[in-house]
This record gives structure tokens, C-alpha cells and sequence, in this order.
């Protein structure tokens, strides 16, 4: 299996009772497999994992690999906070039928040597391509490149860096690591021409603009920087809209993303961010001027 290509990070959408909504999924999943993603990705930040419990996170897991139905890859992301629970996780996932795993860090501050092996108990315990979420700017705690590539000399099949960062901290890991990891970008599609210059094997933005996403990267890997360039400053608006930090992206492109699929709003998990009456008509405004997301 190669790893590479745009996958999104599927929201979690809530109903008035609380409780994940199933249709919300399916929605998703059905636009990014329209769009031409190369995979899915669920339980990451843009999942809102921190305020899932163990069962809803794996109900998600399973409802998206029910849609997927085997037609993409599934990565799925991995965030308990100690080893025991990882890898319970991460068996639990790749049982599932997770193609590969995303393992986020525990909170506390630790080193890079207890980083190397608190991921790499969990990479001996599954057999598949494990990617490292390095996100120091909204985690507060990562690697250094060096720390990602001792990681992988010990545990080979620690073969991706999932970062959210900026592409020119990106391009530096890229020169760093390169041929040995593959290397993902993410926060929600910023500086993406820039990041596919630098050389990201893939991207993992939100669905509230995969088509976008999937039409810039496809542009940019045959050669067509004015097609791609075209696309992202149509898109772009609503990426720095919604990027404004983790809080504003969960709440505003999951708005969005409820507007171009067609489906209702998600109700908000406290603690939350609520939309201002200014903030619900321009998110509605940028998912109208994009239109609908195919089916």
C-alpha cells in the first residue's frame, strides 16, 4: 500500500441528545470518496477524539469502515494516554480494518527517548504502517527530526510524520527525513501549494473542502500550478475563516461542512466555542459561495 494523496479528517457531529450521529458519517465519507481522496482519516483533532469516550471512538471507527467498505484506506488515529490503552486501541482499529495508525502523544512533557518508546511499544504491537502526529504547536509536546528518524530505525514500520505546522517547518523536516518517512501536512489545507512545493506526501484538511483539496493537489502533481492556484484562491477564504486556531476550526468548519453536505448542524460538545450570529451567516455565505459537496 502506498501512503500518500489527500485524506480528510472526518467531523464528529452530535445530535441534540448528545449522542454521534450515524447519517453524519456516511455524508462524509460519501463526498470524500466523490471528490477522488485517496483515504480517510477519523479520530484525529478534527474529530474532537479529547472529548470522545473509548466506545464512541470506536463506533466511529467502525461506522467509517463500514462506508468505506474497502474502496480507500482508513487511518485511523490513536490517542490514549498511556501504553496499555495505545495498544489496546490500536488493536482494536487495525482488527477493524484500519489500513494504518496515527499515534497522538500523551500530554505530559517527556523527552524524545520516552517519546521513541512510548511510540514504539504501541508500533511493535500492530502489524502496519504507524505515522506520528507531530503537532507541538497544538499539543505543546513532538519530536525532532532526529527523534523521528532514530523512531524509525528502531521500529520500522514507524514509516509517516502527520504534522500541523507550517510548510516551512514542514519543507525542513521533509529535507531532514526524506525517503525514509513519508510526510503529511494538515491544518485544514493553510499554505497547501506551498506544502505540495515543499514536497508532503499527502495532506489531511477537514471535509469541508475536500473537493477543493483533492482537485489543487491533483493539479499541482501534473504540472498545472495555474489550475491549482485558481482553486486555492477560491478556497482560501474559508481556510483563513476557519483557521484562526483548533477551537474556531472545530466550530466554523463544521459548519461549513454541515452547509455543503446538506445535512444539520452538529450540536456543540462543551467545552465548545459557540457561534456568534456574525460568525453562523459567514460561514453559511462561504459554504454557499463553494456550493454543495458531491454525493
Amino acid at each position: 500500500m502506498e501512503i500518500g494523496g489527500t485524506y480528510p479528517m472526518l467531523y464528529a457531529f452530535f445530535d441534540a441528545a448528545g449522542r454521534l450521529r450515524r447519517d453524519a458519517v456516511s455524508r462524509q465519507v460519501s463526498a470524500a470518496l466523490a471528490s477522488g481522496a485517496s483515504g480517510i482519516a477519523v479520530l484525529g483533532l478534527g474529530t474532537e477524539v479529547a472529548k470522545l469516550g473509548r466506545d464512541e471512538r470506536r463506533q466511529l471507527v467502525e461506522w467509517t469502515l463500514a462506508d468505506v467498505a474497502g474502496r480507500r484506506p482508513v487511518a485511523v488515529t490513536v490517542a490514549d494516554g498511556n501504553i496499555p490503552d495505545m495498544i489496546e486501541s490500536a488493536r482494536f482499529a487495525r482488527a477493524a480494518g484500519a489500513a494504518w495508525l496515527i499515534l497522538q502523544p500523551p500530554r505530559p512533557p517527556a523527552s524524545g527517548a520516552d517519546l521513541i518508546a512510548f511510540f514504539g511499544a504501541v508500533a511493535d504491537s500492530v502489524d502496519c504502517p504507524i505515522g506520528i502526529q507531530n503537532a507541538p504547536e497544538f499539543l505543546g509536546i513532538g519530536l525532532s527530526p532526529a527523534d523521528l528518524l532514530a523512531l524509525n530505525a528502531a521500529h520500522p514500520n514507524v514509516t509517516v510524520v502527520k504534522a500541523e505546522s507550517t510548510a516551512l517547518t514542514v519543507a525542513g523536516v521533509i529535507e531532514q527525513v526524506g525517503g525514509r518517512m513519508k510526510v503529511f501536512n494538515g491544518r485544514a489545507g493553510f499554505e497547501l501549494l506551498d506544502n505540495l512545493r515543499a514536497g508532503v506526501d499527502g495532506m489531511i484538511p477537514g471535509t469541508e473542502t475536500i473537493d477543493l483539496q483533492v482537485g489543487i493537489e491533483r493539479a499541482m502533481r501534473s504540472g498545472n500550478e495555474t489550475l491549482a492556484a485558481d482553486l486555492y484562491r477560491k478556497v482560501l477564504p474559508v481556510i483563513a475563516f476557519a483557521m484562526q486556531g483548533l477551537g474556531t476550526f472545530l466550530l466554523y468548519g463544521k459548519l461549513i461542512a454541515a452547509e455543503r453536505l446538506g445535512i444539520a448542524p452538529s450540536e456543540n460538545r462543551i467545552p465548545s466555542d459557540t457561534a456568534t450570529p456574525t460568525g453562523l451567516a459567514w460561514a453559511k455565505r462561504f459554504a454557499a459561495e463553494l456550493g454543495p459537496l458531491p454525493a
